[in-house]
């Protein structure tokens, strides 16, 4: 079983945001698993469905950012999901836009929904799908809480497939495999 949680802030005056990419990748994933994310469970909206004989569940937790760890540590303990099968998905403003980045385990970097679920869960060792939002030219609220010019849509567009992709890769392949698949430049796989 995995558990797949994209991060972000509910309402609708937080949709299409650069910190609501945890959520639009969900969405994403959401369609290609055919996995509809509708129930309210562990303060989340869930999806739950199969794919390659894997219980997935999607997850998006409606905490708000800063306390996305009450919604995750609920749904790990209520499993007894091993961290290893635990995916966060969210936004990172160290990345360039169109960027995506996967790795093991690591430190929130600054990151408050992060920094809510590695406190909750008492570790860092759980595999995470981070996608680039580009540095703030001004305030940093203003910058993740603000939206994408149009001129770079495309590109938003399709880091959020390509992060949709390496989810899907490393249910079927590991982590290890998806990590060097798609961890190179936005360039690599268009």
């Amino acid at each position: 079983m995995y558990i797949i949680v994209g991060l972000g802030n509910p309402g609708r005056e937080y949709e299409g945001t650069r910190h609501n990419m945890g959520f639009d990748v969900i969405d994403n994933l959401s369609a290609k698993l055919n996995i509809a994310v509708k129930k309210l469970r562990f303060k989340s909206l869930i999806g739950e469905g199969i794919y390659k004989e894997e219980k997935v569940i999607l997850q998006k937790p409606q905490t708000y950012m800063n306390s996305s760890g009450e919604a995750v540590y609920d749904i790990v303990n209520f499993y007894k999901l091993p961290l290893s099968n635990l995916i966060v998905v969210y936004d990172d403003k160290d990345l360039d836009v169109g960027k995506i980045r996967i790795r093991k385990k690591g430190s929130s970097g600054g990151h408050n929904g992060m920094k809510s679920i590695i406190y909750l869960l008492n570790s860092e060792d759980f595999p995470r799908v981070r996608v680039g939002i580009g540095k703030p030219k001004g305030d940093m609220i203003e910058h993740v809480l603000g939206r994408f010019n149009e001129s770079d849509k495309t590109i938003v567009d399709n880091s959020i497939d390509r992060a949709a992709d390496a989810i899907i890769d490393i249910i079927e392949n590991g982590v290890e495999h998806a990590m060097n698949l798609f961890n190179g430049g936005s360039e690599c796989l268009l």
